[in-house]
């Protein structure tokens, strides 16, 4: 099988890059590097990738580059690139939002109009429920994004869907929620807990700490994607949660446990844009499928603890 990821360089991206390689897979891998967080973040995600026969990286934009050649010569698209960020997503720069989220997605449906995908598998957010009054969220629930973000996010699902029912593209979204473990982008709660506990510094919690979450462990969303290939249904949607829901003040004594060290907190005002609560209703991926996380939070949040040791080793 042949496959295209985007945003390969990226935090989930390249996970399933790398599982994909160990399954014996052929990826082309697109990643345009934009400059969110550090470059050498994401060449340190590809690193043991970049020298393998079966890994074709392309550090290429998806609007500017021939995409009808590329989805000619693969199977499966996974389509993980976009402008990640709830809060930064006001503003003049919506517009990178709006390019990096819904045009690029457009662009390569047009290509996929041409080729013959076995399927199409876009990454999608629970930021596309918004203030859906529903907990928990299901597939069926009222979409009201409650950022710039979302709003993107839902354009581009729907475009997968019309392209589906237009052309027979077999898309599939997946809805992530929340997802950390090894690797967890830099601007991202977790990863900013850990490094500052590891610093000896306060962690900084947006709002009253009461708000809630469905953090899902980077693992099982990565079996959650090579499960949709065979059994993800096209045109449909699929909420991807690690099948708890827990307040953000709760997650403090487990980063106490696993770290050994008390955890000191400066509360700041909640920002536009952050939702007071997720939480996934996952049967519907049970059952098509076959999902059921195998990670708790404690077992995920040891890892990637284990993983921000040995990022930030030169600074301790």
């Amino acid at each position: 099988m042949n496959y295209l990821v985007t945003g390969a360089a990226g935090f989930i991206g390249s996970h399933l890059c790398k599982k994909l390689i160990r399954d014996g897979a052929h990826i082309v891998a697109l990643d345009a590097f934009t400059d969110f967080y550090s470059r050498s973040i994401k060449e340190n995600n590809i690193k043991s990738l970049i020298n393998h026969p079966h890994f074709e990286l392309m550090p290429v934009d998806i609007l500017e580059t021939n995409i009808d050649e590329i989805m000619n010569k693969v199977d499966v698209v996974f389509h993980f690139a976009a402008q990640p960020g709830v809060r930064t997503s006001w503003g003049s720069d919506f517009s990178i939002y709006t390019k990096n989220n819904i045009d690029a997605t457009q662009r390569l449906l047009e290509a996929a109009k041409k080729s013959t995908l076995k399927k199409f598998i876009y990454a999608s957010s629970s930021s596309v429920y918004g203030l859906s009054p529903l907990l928990p969220m299901k597939e069926t629930s009222t979409l009201h994004p409650y950022s710039p973000y979302g709003v993107t996010k839902l354009a581009a699902e729907n475009l997968c869907f019309l392209y589906y029912k237009n052309y027979g593209i077999p898309c599939v979204s997946l809805r992530f929620f929340t997802v950390y473990g090894p690797g967890q982008r830099p601007d991202m709660a977790f990863h900013k807990f850990f490094k500052s506990i590891l610093l000896g510094e306060e962690i900084t919690v947006f709002g009253d700490g009461q708000q809630t979450r469905d953090f899902t462990f980077i693992d099982d969303i990565i079996w959650a994607n090579l499960s949709s290939i065979e059994n993800g249904r096209a045109g449909e949607n699929y909420n991807l949660g690690g099948g708890t829901r827990i307040k953000l003040a709760d997650v403090v004594p487990i980063f106490e446990h696993i770290c050994k060290k008390k955890v000191n907190i400066r509360y700041v005002p909640g920002q536009k844009g952050d939702v007071r609560h997720t939480f996934a209703d996952i049967q519907k991926a049970k059952n098509d499928l076959k999902y059921i996380p195998k990670n708790t939070l404690e077992e995920g949040l040891g890892a990637e603890w284990d993983w921000i040791k040995t990022l930030n080793l030169g600074k301790i």
